[in-house]
């Protein structure tokens, strides 16, 4: 991948990718870190990646794993530095993306990462297994108890339906 076709692949991916890993372990700020770092990798590893050859799943994938890493190693007392001030420069969310993600949060890891593949990244479960490793038919599960899951926190905040 020469240099404009990976600022390409930059500009129209980072903040989707942002908001999928987001999505997924519930920290906008870590998951910018993560997707930044996962940028940097993906460009040291440019004459490798292939346009044609799923970058977005690649960088996604390591984002996943970087902060996964880093979730890790603050979990264990190390300390990564990222007590600066986190400014916003986006209008906040709406109330229904917020009890989303809050929602969403009280679900179990490998449930939520399965839910938000499959319906914020439009992945079919065959490349959710391939991109987690795991099999289709655990992907298929982690899916539908997610989804189970989701039930009672959404109903709590879901606005009444008028006719």
């Amino acid at each position: 991948m020469e240099r404009e076709e990976f600022a390409d692949f930059y500009a129209a991916s980072f903040q989707r990718l942002v908001g999928q890993l987001h999505a997924m372990i519930g920290d906008q700020s870590e998951a910018q870190d993560a997707v930044q770092e996962a940028f940097v990798r993906a460009w040291a590893r440019r004459g490798k990646i292939d346009r044609n050859g799923a970058p977005e799943a690649w960088v996604r994938v390591t984002a996943w794993r970087i902060a996964a890493s880093r979730w890790r190693r603050a979990r264990d007392g190390i300390r990564l530095g990222l007590l600066t001030a986190r400014p916003e420069s986006t209008a906040g969310p709406t109330p229904d993306r917020v009890a989303f993600s809050d929602a969403l949060r009280k679900v179990p890891a490998e449930q939520r990462r399965a839910l938000v593949l499959y319906h914020l990244c439009d992945l079919t479960v065959e490349q959710i297994a391939a991109e987690t490793g795991v099999r289709a038919g655990t992907v298929k599960s982690r899916l539908a108890r997610g989804r189970i899951a989701l039930v009672p926190y959404l109903r709590e905040t879901a606005a009444p339906v008028t006719e």
